[in-house]
């Protein structure tokens, strides 16, 4: 507030800087990940991605909590308000997306209709993951949030519940459509650079250096409170850990760092959603934030992305090592794991084919305490979840059932 205020842009209110700060928040490490390798880091490929998919579903929740939040009448019952509205939105959001995802498990387990047929299947997953948005778009939720938590229970318990042809062709047709969808968000934030209207409003109300002056004061703050918490954050992770094997580096905490600097499509969606509502073309102030937020993603995703891959290269270098089954991914083909397992009778089942073969580095990042809450929550999924929603090796093969077990039933059912 204090460095933008100097520019006199013109009338911005509190309710303003905090929506701004909800919108710069939201990263995008596409271009990191594509680089990141997650066989040979995939402790760090884990934090990035983690980090990178909740950032833009939690910047979201914060910039509708904000948009609610009436900022007239402020006082401490107000703000434990906000909070609570942030809170909720959050947990209504991830509840509606597990329930959704675990409806969709149950009903290609257990009901008829949906099995025998690659299409049903296909269709039954693709349709659920909408009705969880539709349903958190209708219930003034987040939807980004509810299809996140529904596509991890669905990746969980759903993907291994249908045929091997499904697996395939979901794997296949989810990536075509990120990258179909991906395309055109970048296409939209070109063309809407172009947009002469927003241009000519800025350049006949301001001079040039004050809209240069508020891009870089926003691409600094950026780069400065990604520093604030990265780093203070992982020193206090540091302090936790026993072995230096566990620690963040220097160099990890860096490409961490690095990594959240690029914005895209969210922030571009979210200024529109604060900036455009009320016209900008009445409102010059509203002109110059949507082209400024424009100009400070073209520039991280250009110049911040171009570097990407340098950084990473130099800070960790590139180490020659034989590709292993990564036990926090998901096979290329399911018909890949069933190929490496050491016999192929009925008692095989698909979870001793992830554990079959796993580098150091995937062992010591999955070993874990007998009292942590991971072994307290793998004790209950096994016990009581993946018994009745399904999941990897706890489908018990009958025949004409969604799951195959092995190889020879596999081209046993092929045949028939």
């Amino acid at each position: 507030m204090g460095l933008i205020s100097r520019l006199n842009i013109g009338s911005l209110e509190l309710g303003d800087y905090l929506a701004l700060g909800a919108i710069f928040s939201a990263t995008d490490s596409v271009c990191t990940l594509q680089v990141l390798s997650q066989d040979e880091t995939p402790f760090l490929y884990s934090l990035v991605f983690g980090e990178g998919v909740v950032n833009d579903a939690t910047s979201v929740v914060l910039f509708n909590a904000i948009q609610n939040f009436d900022l007239g009448n402020f006082s401490s019952l107000k703000f434990l308000q906000f909070i609570g509205n942030f809170l909720y939105l959050f947990g209504a959001s991830t509840f509606l997306g597990v329930a959704s995802g675990l409806l969709s498990a149950y009903v290609i387990k257990k009901l008829y209709f949906g099995r025998h047929s690659t299409d049903r299947e296909v269709a039954i997953m693709m349709l659920m993951a909408y009705l969880s948005y539709m349903l958190a778009e209708l219930l003034d939720l987040s939807g980004i949030l509810t299809v996140f938590f529904c596509g991890i229970v669905m990746s969980h318990y759903t993907w291994h519940n249908v045929t091997e042809s499904s697996r395939v062709t979901t794997k296949h047709a989810f990536a075509t459509l990120s990258f179909i969808s991906e395309t055109f968000l970048f296409l939209y934030v070109g063309m809407d650079a172009l947009d002469i209207e927003k241009w000519k409003i800025v350049s006949e109300t301001y001079s040039p250096m004050k809209s240069i002056a508020l891009s870089s004061i926003i691409l600094a703050l950026v780069l400065v409170a990604r520093a604030a918490f990265v780093f203070p954050l992982s020193y206090l992770s540091n302090l936790t850990k026993q072995t230096p094997g566990e620690k963040i580096s220097i160099r990890q905490q860096v490409i961490i760092w690095w990594a959240g600097l690029m914005r895209g499509a969210v922030s571009i969606a979210l200024a529109y959603n604060k900036f455009a509502k009320s016209g900008h073309t009445q409102l010059p102030s509203n002109a110059i934030m949507i082209t400024s937020t424009i100009i400070i993603v073209l520039f991280s995703t250009i110049v911040f992305g171009l570097l990407t891959k340098p950084l990473i290269r130099l800070l960790i270098p590139a180490r020659h090592l034989t590709r292993e089954v990564s036990a926090l991914s998901e096979p290329s083909s399911p018909k890949s794991v069933l190929e490496q397992l050491p016999g192929n009778g009925p008692e095989t089942d698909l979870e001793n084919a992830v554990s079959i073969r796993r580098p150091t580095s995937l062992r010591m990042l999955l070993a874990s305490p007998t009292r942590s809450v991971h072994h307290y929550w793998r004790k209950f999924d096994n016990a009581f979840m993946r018994p009745v929603f399904g999941g990897r090796g706890f489908v018990p093969f009958v025949p004409g059932s969604p799951t195959e077990s092995n190889v020879p039933l596999l081209a046993h059912g092929s045949e028939n």
